[in-house]
């Protein structure tokens, strides 16, 4: 089993989450998004992260009628609440807490704070990087060279 953990996986990343306030508009947060290339943003309000704005909520959002991205705010469409996982979470942890909140994205708590936000394509490429590491190994490990000539033989009765 991996030792990874969601803290780890955030300091390799190392980017702080895109944040906006509750004020601002969808238009303004799409900019955001595409300038980062982020798939969601978080709402912070008074230095507390309130909720979050993701590409899914601009797909059910605009089908609604009167919707107008450019004086909607970002606040009257966000996610709450916020779904987390503690900092110490290995990867397969994280992976389960994605499938069972349904969720591509995951804030990340350390003693009642968020240090950051994993994305569920974050958590998958670590889980494969660290299979394939662990393959290798195990390939390494073990030597078919006494296999080699073996036969199978059905038994005579």
């Amino acid at each position: 089993m991996t030792n990874i953990t969601a803290a780890d996986i955030l300091k390799d990343i190392g980017e702080e989450p895109l944040c906006v306030s509750p004020e601002t508009t969808v238009y303004d947060a799409i900019k955001a998004m595409l300038e980062r290339e982020s798939h969601a943003v978080l709402i912070r309000k008074d230095g507390e992260y309130v909720g979050i704005w993701t590409e899914r909520d601009l797909m059910k959002n605009t089908v609604m009628d009167g919707y107008d991205p450019k004086t909607t705010r970002v606040s009257d469409h966000m996610s709450f609440p916020l779904k987390s996982a503690p900092h110490t979470d290995n990867i397969f942890q994280l992976i389960d807490k994605l499938l069972g909140f349904r969720t591509r994205h995951l804030l990340i708590e350390k003693e009642g704070k968020y240090i950051g936000l994993l994305y569920a394509r974050d958590v998958i490429r670590v889980g494969f990087t660290e299979r394939t590491k662990q393959l290798r190994e195990l390939d390494e490990m073990v030597s078919l060279e006494f296999y080699e000539n073996w036969k199978w033989r059905k038994k005579n009765k």
